[in-house]
């Protein structure tokens, strides 16, 4: 039987309240991170991801302190990220009840330590979040930033998202920043791209807007969907998407 799709609503946390803006930019308040979450639990999300956008020290410990107040009341995974730089943060965040962390400008700077992490925790405990967006210069014409998509990174998106995998990640979390917040749906080249080159689980995120974006998205490669702005504001429901999913053919989770 094939694994179940799995939809992920995502939680931009900036100073303990969570964000969303189009591309990074023009952040505006989407609510309480513990509420929502909750929300998210009870309405058949499959996990949830935290990412701290600020990834400043008090962001992280701010991120911390939600971690903790969102596991005891939600039963379904967390990931959290942002600032993720050593297998200490890991521990950290798991302490605080997160199931797995993701890692991005961390694992750029110094790539080693994603194998100290996963020697440590398991390769399923670590995310690679690969902030792509087009780039004619790089070989596969998507490059890897950083910074909210402000800072190119020098990084062959698909070169790297393969290298992380090597190295020992558990998950590519995906991150379209052309696509984010714009709702006009995801990158499916870009899905194609990486799948075609990693065989472990691929999120994909960045620029869901209707049901059916999620759908050519598991078409193209992804084996969970992430979302924000779209749960967030009401435009969809997790429900409506896995129907959506469900009926093209694709194996979701149902609540008991």
């Amino acid at each position: 039987m094939s694994v179940a799709v799995r939809v992920i609503p995502c939680l931009d946390v900036h100073a303990g309240r969570v964000v969303k803006g189009v591309n990074f930019t023009d952040l505006r308040d989407a609510g309480d991170p513990v509420e929502l979450a909750t929300a998210y639990g009870a309405a058949g999300a499959d996990e949830v991801t935290f990412l701290d956008i600020s990834a400043s020290f008090e962001g992280r410990e701010t991120t911390r302190e939600v971690v903790g107040e969102t596991a005891g009341t939600v039963f379904i995974p967390l990931t959290v990220g942002g600032g993720v730089t050593s297998a200490g943060d890991v521990d950290a965040l798991l302490r605080a009840g997160a199931d797995k962390a993701a890692i991005n400008t961390g694992a750029i700077n110094r790539p080693e330590v994603i194998a100290e992490i996963t020697h440590r925790f398991g390769n399923q405990v670590l995310v690679l979040s690969v902030d792509a967006r087009r780039d004619p210069d790089q070989p596969s014409g998507f490059g890897v930033t950083t910074h909210g998509g402000r800072k190119d990174a020098g990084l062959d998106a698909v070169e790297w998202a393969r290298r992380g995998v090597e190295l020992g990640v558990g998950e590519i979390l995906l991150n379209s920043m052309d696509a984010d917040g714009t709702t006009n749906g995801f990158d499916l080249e870009m899905i194609r791209a990486i799948r075609s080159e990693v065989d472990v689980p691929l999120i994909a995120s960045g620029g869901a807007g209707t049901v059916q974006h999620f759908v050519t998205a598991v078409e193209a490669g992804a084996d969970a969907v992430l979302a924000a702005s779209v749960f967030h504001y009401g435009t969809l429901t997790i429900e409506q998407v896995k129907d959506a999913l469900a009926a093209a053919g694709h194996p979701v989770r149902r609540g008991s």
